[in-house]
């Protein structure tokens, strides 16, 4: 009896963790386009043994499609958790029932259900897996309590990362890229959060 009890919370908790609860919001929470300038850039700054350089200004409302916290990898020291985020037809909740999305190794996948909720294009252009680099405790606290569906708002910089040991990390500039490299590196110095 006690070994049947304990496989049926093993199961539980197994399908409450991998579980996707449907998106119920109505709209479009995240309408406009993350917003990027290469105006009045700051120069390169020290964060502890690693150099940041400011490669572009970077806002972004969105979606959390995903998240997936680090810990060990090469560059968790500096990015603690990685958001999965959609905004335009990716953050309608509509378009997210029909996908299902998953973040490893620093990559992010989504998997339709059936037909394709959007152009496949559309679809990538809209969403982005990204590396967040809190540029503070704060902002770092903030970042760990995100869930998913939650409405982000985060501000700062697209960056280059070097580090003293030949360490290098560079953010894509385009929302138009896919594969290797096409991740964005944000150092986030302000944002705020809400549950949809």
């Amino acid at each position: 009896m006690k070994k049947l009890l304990a496989l049926a919370i093993i199961v539980a908790a197994g399908w409450f963790y991998f579980h996707q609860s449907p998106a119920t919001w109505r709209g479009i929470p995240a309408a406009k386009d993350p917003v990027q300038s290469t105006n009045d850039l700051p120069a390169p700054f020290p964060a502890g043994h690693y150099t940041i350089t400011p490669l572009a200004r970077y806002k972004i409302t969105a979606v959390t499609l995903s998240r997936e916290r680090y810990r060990v990898d090469p560059g968790a020291e500096l990015s603690p958790i990685d958001l999965a985020l959609g905004w335009g037809p990716m953050s309608m909740s509509s378009t997210i029932n029909e996908l299902t999305f998953s973040q490893s190794g620093r990559w992010y996948e989504y998997q339709t259900k059936g037909e394709p909720p959007l152009e496949p294009a559309a679809m990538s252009s809209h969403s982005a897996n990204t590396h967040c680099l809190p540029a503070n405790a704060a902002v770092r606290q903030q970042l760990l309590a995100v869930k998913r569906h939650d409405l982000v708002t985060m501000e700062g910089y697209l960056v280059e990362v070097t580090g003293t040991d030949g360490y290098h990390w560079r953010s894509s500039l385009t929302r138009e890229d896919t594969g290797g490299g096409s991740c964005e590196v944000f150092w986030i110095s302000a944002m705020n959060r809400r549950p949809l």
